[in-house]
């Protein structure tokens, strides 16, 4: 298989396969560890964790609440509990911390759907379909807390993707797995990345947050990028990543700090030459953009 068709070829043959791909199989991890969790108890009877993705109780004590969900509630008018409160204060602080969307690509089940989507799709050399601008999910953010204002119910949790599917794979939801079907044909026929990246309101929220995080993808080794372009390839959010890989003329920093990133790590991934790595917003630029004393020259993947 060639690198056109299959990006992070290259990284592949340098680092091996297990480690250009250590981000994707941690993630992966991460998704199937969350989801087991929860179902450990509607298999065993033994509740580590009870409740669902938007709000969940463990260990009977340590309750933590979607931010995004809390905030529908307050205002849709409903009262909030101090509980609820602080759960979505923890969940709120940590995302604050390393990124909002990491939601997206480590929690989110949606994400293994329609990153299989996009595997397939670059395999069969699916090409055009319709086009949605980016900004279409800050509008259906918008119109999930109109909605919740006007009818003083949850509206979008009812047919939020993300909670129809997780709750059918908890509670084995039949039709749950239609919805799974819908979004995978989507993304592979109708739309590259149509959900994820373009309409998703869930995606929007943590990206606001995300602006702010503290932990950041970060080019570092940018000088010695050879345009291969397999980071484009494999990022699910591509807009992030020119600004800190081709910004030095501008006087940009190394620093991806969209906030739409998800902090999947794939383009670390896929890079042959390490020009990306995980860091701090506030690395400096003297530091984010040297190469390491400790490690000789990389030579450019043709």
């Amino acid at each position: 298989m060639s690198a056109k068709t299959n990006p992070g070829y290259d990284a592949v043959q340098v680092k091996g396969w297990l480690t250009a791909h250590r981000w994707l199989i941690l993630r992966r991890l991460s998704q199937i560890g969350i989801l087991t969790l929860f179902l450990i108890g509607p298999l065993t009877g033994y509740f580590l964790v009870k409740g669902s993705i938007a709000s969940s109780l463990t260990l009977d004590f340590l309750l933590l609440t979607d931010p995004y969900i809390l905030l529908q509630t307050w205002i849709a008018g409903h009262t909030i509990e101090a509980t609820a409160l602080i759960g979505a204060l923890i969940v709120f602080t940590a995302y604050l911390l390393i990124g909002g969307r990491v939601y997206c690509s480590w929690v989110c089940p949606v994400n293994v759907i329609t990153d299989a989507a996009h595997w397939f799709r670059t395999r069969l050399g699916i090409q055009g379909g319709i086009k949605f601008s980016r900004k279409v999910r800050y509008w259906m953010l918008g119109m999930t807390l109109i909605v919740a204002y006007s009818t003083g119910i949850l509206a979008w949790e009812l047919i939020n993707p993300v909670t129809v599917i997780y709750r059918g794979l908890i509670f084995g939801i039949g039709w749950a797995w239609g919805a799974a079907l819908v979004l995978f044909i989507f993304d592979l026929l109708i739309s590259e990345r149509g959900w994820c990246s373009h309409l998703c309101p869930v995606g929007a929220f943590y990206g606001t947050l995300g602006k702010f995080s503290i932990l950041r993808i970060l080019a570092v080794r940018r000088d010695d990028c050879n345009d291969c372009m397999d980071c484009y390839a494999v990022c699910p959010e591509q807009q992030v990543i020119s600004p800190a890989l081709k910004g030095a003329k501008h006087g940009l920093d190394p620093v991806i700090r969209a906030g739409a990133c998800t902090n999947c790590g794939r383009c670390i991934d896929v890079c042959a030459l390490k020009v990306f790595e995980f860091g701090s917003r506030y690395s400096e630029p003297s530091v984010a953009t040297g190469q390491p004393e400790s490690e000789p020259e990389l030579k450019k993947v043709a």
